[in-house]
């Protein structure tokens, strides 16, 4: 009954009979294998259905911004904006890569995945009371691509074209190459009203806000201080199985810190509510105070299985002194991590040795199946080590005496032509070997200042220099630095973003997450492979190829990791006992818990 319904949907708009027959047409598109939830399920195992809405939260980012448009290159966007714009489809947290209709109703999709087409809810709409359209759904993909950020070019890179079925239904239409997750990636895409920009400069940042159609839409601006959401109490899909349980703040406040040592003490003072913390230090010894030992605010670590991804500092090889790898290695054998972790993080992280790192993605071992063969066809434009053995970070006894691994790097700096004089390394042009780390924050000095004391060991001189966010920004977009800490975030099904992270002609765009300026043909077509992945099984082994390809080129000085989010918060909250795997769930899952927002409050008031 619900494929027939569906027929004639696809009849009223449009769209061919004759297409139906080699078609599935589905509530739900996962990349490999089933989704976990049927097609009329209820919420998400992981949301509490009857979690009360309401209560106001405050929340504290580092930084300024200057626009409302999250989708262009030009100025820095407010926080929290992703929260106004509903999606396509929109995701599991508790799957690998699953999504569930949100605009969309209904996906349609064939067997060779060559297009995919979407058939929009008629209660769809925008906060303007605005029906959401195929229009609106091919104009958003359309400007996306010539006049968004350079991320989406990468992302859409594979869709030919979008087009209008009928006024509820829009298809994508794919290319020649096997892309098995671009129908999720497309269901990903935030739909955007062709109307609002009428008359509009859509490149142009502003600080009005867009119409969006989202659970949330903004309620104030204070330009660079703070950013108001509130929740849209006739919100389109708030009764929507994918939707229940989920969005229950009733207002949502980011307020602009410079400093993060002001943040924290903001928080001990109740300015705002919940913090995530990301230094081992603080976590270890900036919250014992009174709120905390009297309840009235929770320290808590929250487990999660999710993949790490890579963060260190990375070596800008658009820079000449670092387009040697052997250079790169030397600077990797510098970096003492396990004096950092006794002296500086309590012991509290992991070295990180993967770029897929926490996951069965992660390279380990030596290479066999179908990874070795992968690798075999590159044999010779590959570091040989990829072959022979298990990429490790160096290591240290922790002591703070690094002299092993000093003595190796300055091996592999004599072998790539720099030799010391007069205590400064240089070539033999007698150039000296100098950068600068560049920092958008004081926190990462403390490991900043004695990474650098290290090099200096070896007659390198490398700067420290922290700048105010939006110079940052502007210098990272241009790949204007060095050294930078990088960050690249992971899924347990990699795809298309990996173009952006490593793809030649990327690289060459400003704007990409390709910071470290790799142009290799070789990385290129391993991108192109793991896209075009058939099965989970060929994903891991692609992915794993890469990982080794990608390490032991030493385009960064891998960092550390941790397998929990670490949260520090006023006791206002709730959320349910099943957590998500793969995400945190803050602001989509938890409640404010008006009985325990009153006692805080008190509290509060009273000054304690």
């Amino acid at each position: 009954m619900r494929i027939f319904a569906i027929l004639l949907s696809a009849l009223a708009c449009g769209m061919p009979l004759a297409s139906q027959a080699q078609t599935e047409t589905s509530h739900a598109l996962v990349l490999h294998g089933e989704p976990k939830y049927g097609l009329d399920f209820k919420h998400f195992d992981y949301v509490n259905p009857d979690a009360p809405k309401g209560g106001q939260v405050t929340m504290a980012t580092i930084g300024t911004y200057d626009s409302l448009n999250p989708f262009i290159l030009r100025g820095v966007p407010a926080a929290g904006l992703a929260l106004t714009f509903d999606t396509l489809l929109t995701g599991s947290s508790d799957e690998a890569f699953a999504e569930y209709g949100l605009l969309a109703e209904s996906i349609e999709l064939p067997a060779d995945r060559k297009w995919v087409a979407f058939t929009l809810r008629p209660e769809a709409r925008f906060h303007d009371g605005k029906p959401v359209t195929a229009a609106d759904v091919v104009w958003t993909f359309e400007t996306l691509k010539a006049k968004g950020a350079p991320f989406y070019r990468a992302y859409y890179a594979d869709v030919l074209k979008a087009e209008a079925l009928g006024e509820r239904q829009v298809k994508f239409t794919f290319g020649e190459a096997v892309n098995m997750e671009l129908p999720l990636i497309i269901g990903q895409m935030p739909v955007l009203p062709k109307h609002y920009f009428e008359g509009k400069e859509f490149d142009r940042g502003a600080l009005e806000p867009i119409t969006g159609s989202g659970p949330y839409k903004v309620a104030s601006v204070e330009a660079g201080r703070a950013i108001t959401y509130e929740r849209v109490a006739d919100y389109w899909g708030k009764d929507l199985g994918v939707n229940k349980g989920r969005n229950n703040f009733g207002t949502l406040r980011f307020d602009y810190y410079r400093d993060a040592a002001v943040v924290i003490e903001a928080l001990k003072a109740g300015a705002y509510d919940f913090r995530q913390e990301n230094s081992a230090k603080d976590w270890a010894t900036a919250y014992d105070f009174p709120a905390l030992q009297q309840g009235m605010v929770v320290k808590e670590e929250i487990a999660h299985q999710l993949p790490t991804g890579m963060q260190g500092f990375v070596m800008n090889t658009r820079r000449p002194i670092f387009r040697d790898p052997r250079v790169r290695q030397a600077l990797i054998y510098a970096f003492d991590f396990e004096w950092s972790n006794k002296a500086l993080f309590y012991g509290a992280y992991k070295r990180t040795e993967s770029y897929f790192s926490n996951s069965e993605l992660a390279s380990r071992g030596l290479p066999q199946g179908e990874e070795l063969k992968i690798l075999e066809r590159y044999r010779g434009k590959i570091p040989d080590q990829v072959f022979t053995a298990e990429y490790k970070a160096p290591t240290t006894d922790g002591s703070g005496n690094n002299r092993e691994n000093l003595r190796k790097a300055l091996e592999l700096l004599q072998a790539a032509g720099w030799s010391v004089k007069g205590g400064r390394l240089v070539n033999s042009e007698g150039q000296p070997l100098e950068f600068e780390i560049l920092l958008d924050s004081p926190t990462f000095e403390r490991i900043a200042l004695p990474y650098a004391k290290g090099l200096e060991r070896l007659g390198i001189r490398a700067s420290v220099r922290t700048v105010d966010t939006a110079q940052y920004q502007n210098r990272v977009n241009d790949y204007d630095y060095d050294m930078i800490v990088g960050l690249w975030p992971q899924s347990l099904s990699p795809g298309n973003e990996q173009r952006d992270f490593w793809g030649s002609d990327k690289g060459k765009e400003p704007g990409s997450r390709n910071y470290a300026g790799i142009d290799d043909p070789v990385v290129d077509e391993m991108i192109d492979l793991l896209i075009q992945a058939p099965d989970r099984d060929s994903l891991i082994a692609r992915t794993r190829a890469l990982d080794r390809v990608l390490l032991w080129s030493h385009y960064v000085v891998p960092h550390w990791h941790l397998q929990a989010f670490r949260t520090v918060y006023w006791n206002k909250f709730s959320h349910p006992e099943i957590t998500p795997k793969y995400a945190l769930g803050f602001i989509d899952t938890w409640w404010v818990d008006p009985a325990k927002a009153e006692q805080v409050n008190a509290f509060r008031r009273r000054g304690n």
